[in-house]
């Protein structure tokens, strides 16, 4: 039968930080006219089901954890960007630490991996495009909210901070400048612990919200330098 309207689609497009590389989660396509073709993970709306519902279904598909970062994008809705129907896909983007578990295809997908996002294939449909969109949106996003907290562990070094807003725009930072400035935000505070190892110990932060909130100080990147 001839479609008569467009089918409602969500992607989710899944971002951790590992070592020195911003990456992103993708999955396999099984069957249809993009078989064999790495994608974002996504699939149609159930009837009844919100779009936030229907993005954490599939977030918790791929990825078993609960307490992810998740915030809706952009919708996507070209007539052709999925040669068998058409379908609108409300997109999202979701931040994990590098810790969290490992992903799992399950039954819909051929495979599922980590990918650097400097060097992903060509996705199905218009899935780079999805990327793009989503990359400009974190890069803008971590200068002046706390969402950088949805890529790290509840307990973090400054280290380990400095490395996640090093690699979102990738460039560098000055250690000491991007400290003192982290710090007059106060999106961060001490937890008066340390994490010892075979260096000297180092003391450990936590942020003041694990929720969107925006910074006290607005900053630019250059002002980390």
């Amino acid at each position: 039968m001839r479609q008569r309207h467009p089918w409602a689609a969500v992607d989710v497009v899944i971002f951790r930080v590992d070592g020195r590389a911003l990456e992103a989660l993708l999955v396999k396509i099984k069957h249809g006219p993009f078989r064999g073709r790495w994608a974002f993970p996504g699939g149609l709306v159930v009837l009844g089901e919100a779009l936030d519902e229907a993005a954490r279904r599939e977030l918790f598909e791929k990825t078993p954890i609960h307490d992810v970062y998740l915030e809706q994008l952009f919708t996507f809705g070209d007539p052709d960007r999925n040669p068998a129907r058409h379908v609108v896909s409300t997109t999202y983007f979701a931040l994990l630490p590098a810790s969290a578990a490992a992903p799992r295809a399950g039954t819909k997908y051929a495979e599922a991996g980590w990918f650097n996002v400097k060097r992903l294939p060509v996705l199905a449909y218009d899935h780079n495009r999805i990327a793009a969109v989503a990359l400009e949106r974190l890069r803008a996003k971590i200068a002046y909210t706390n969402v950088a907290y949805g890529l790290l562990p509840r307990a973090f070094t400054l280290g380990e901070l400095q490395r996640v807003y090093e690699v979102i725009p990738g460039r560098p930072l000055d250690r000491r400048n991007f400290r003192r400035k982290i710090l007059e935000t106060g999106l961060i505070k001490p937890l008066h612990r340390y994490r010892r190892g075979a260096h000297r110990p180092a003391a450990l932060y936590a942020f003041r919200e694990r929720r969107l909130a925006a910074a006290r100080r607005i900053f630019r990147w250059s002002d980390l330098g």
